[in-house]
């Protein structure tokens, strides 16, 4: 690994990089980051960088709370340890590169409140029992010019929604997005005008569920460069006006075996075990993918952003939107879209209580009711009711109680990861109650 930091650093200095983003997400979804001089990068990769534990007890608002009993003194340090084979130049910051950490106690061992590592030893348990997953996701945000303070007042494009006229007015922006993203490694699927208040989107190439999240956190750092560069700011926050539709981080999943996609053709067998441990665990899994105030706010009936608890075959209502393989794209293609998941979620959390719910699904057979294609919030409460469909929870109070409920949820964090989240998520309910939903949405407005 030395060897290996020493010729980067030495490649990238000669092409002019000074330093060295060491990035990480907490547990609000926010990256944060220490940089390196990139003479420093060796040293960094054996022996870390220092940093207070307390950043896995931040809230929303960059308050501590001494909430989670493990971690409520200010005493304490962790090393954070860049992981070198995920270094890239950032194309939109000529002088710096990136990398994702681990992080790890003062002498070197395992620190329970690693995300990152965490979501590594739930992939190499799923390996051993012969699954892998993939994972992509799906990017909104909104676009405003730089200096505003809200987008509502000043949206960075006037739509029409889907229509190439609006990416008119943000054609530099758009160039440097595809050139940025494709020379930092990044694949995109497709880039569009999205339905929301100057709303862009863009979705991520699918890979494994490690450097899914890893891209997801560089992807935030091209797009804000890249709007930076262009008089522009971004909002990846999951509400930018209360009148519009919210931001979305949309997370696509499949489940491999033996090099075949379980998800291909209509899901059954142990397909049919992982969308239904996925419906199972759903109020749990979106207290972890969609933790934040703002995000209970978002999950509205009629935006397209998920309400109820139900899974639906392309069905855009619904929390979980099976996209089956056909003819043209192949088996390969086939996934499941979970929509209650935004940009507060710390991605390794989400994608380790993911794998952990739909893989408890399969080892317990589960099978799948059947599919609902209408949007069950045109409903009577009665007609819901009768189909067993309940709404997902629309507070933070019930976000944790939904959470607590779900033992194998729970499990797939562990007790100091679960702890620290909870602080964090009970700090930010603190911090809600003597604000005005106008106040919320403006004090997230810019934190992601």
């Amino acid at each position: 690994m030395t060897k290996a930091a020493s010729a980067a650093a030495k490649d990238l200095a000669a092409a002019g990089v000074a330093g060295v983003h060491l990035a990480w997400a907490d547990n609000n979804g926010i990256p944060r980051s220490r940089i390196v001089p990139i003479t420093g990068l060796a040293d960094a990769a054996v022996r870390g960088v220092g940093a207070t534990t307390l950043f896995a007890v931040f809230d929303s608002h960059d308050a501590i709370t001494y909430a989670h009993p493990a971690l409520s003194t200010p005493s304490g340090d962790i090393r954070l340890v860049p992981v070198v084979e995920r270094l890239r130049r950032l194309a939109g910051q000529r002088a710096l590169a990136w990398a994702p950490v681990r992080q790890v106690a003062a002498d070197g061992s395992p620190w329970p409140y690693c995300q990152r590592s965490l979501l590594e030893r739930h992939v190499a348990a799923a390996a051993k029992e012969g699954y892998e997953l993939r994972a992509g996701y799906e990017l909104e945000f909104a676009v405003a010019p730089l200096g505003s303070t809200d987008v509502a007042s000043a949206p960075g494009h006037h739509g029409p929604a889907y229509s190439p006229h609006a990416l008119v007015e943000l054609d530099g922006f758009v160039a440097a997005l595809l050139r940025d993203f494709e020379a930092n490694g990044l694949g995109i699927g497709q880039l569009h005008a999205e339905y929301g208040l100057a709303q862009v989107e863009l979705s991520l190439t699918a890979t494994d569920p490690v450097s899914a999240a890893d891209d997801q956190l560089l992807a935030r750092q091209t797009i804000h460069a890249a709007a930076h560069a262009q008089g522009l700011r971004v909002s990846f926050a999951p509400m930018v006006s209360l009148a519009a539709a919210g931001n979305g981080w949309h997370l696509h999943t499949s489940l491999w075996r033996k090099g075949r996609n379980l998800l291909s053709g209509r899901p059954d067998g142990e397909g049919a075990g992982y969308v239904a441990g996925l419906l199972r665990d759903l109020p749990a899994l979106t207290a972890i993918t969609a933790p934040s105030v703002p995000s209970t706010m978002r999950l509205r009936p009629g935006y397209f952003s998920s309400a109820y608890c139900f899974w639906g075959v392309e069905n855009r209502e619904a929390p979980l939107r099976f996209v089956p393989g056909t003819d043209l794209l192949g088996p390969g293609h086939a996934n499941v879209e979970l929509k209650p998941s935004d940009a507060s979620a710390n991605p390794y959390l989400a994608l380790s209580a993911v794998l952990a719910a739909g893989l408890a699904g399969v080892r317990d057979n589960l099978s799948l009711p059947e599919p609902v294609a209408e949007d069950p919030g045109t409903w009577t409460e009665e007609r819901r009711s009768e189909a067993g469909i309940a709404r997902l929870p629309s507070t933070p109070a019930a976000q944790d109680a939904a959470l607590l409920a779900s033992q194998r949820v729970s499990d797939a964090l562990g007790e100091e990861v679960l702890g620290a989240f909870r602080a964090c998520r009970a700090s930010d309910a603190r911090w809600a109650v003597d604000h005005t939903d106008e106040e919320i949405v403006a004090a997230h407005l810019w934190r992601y």
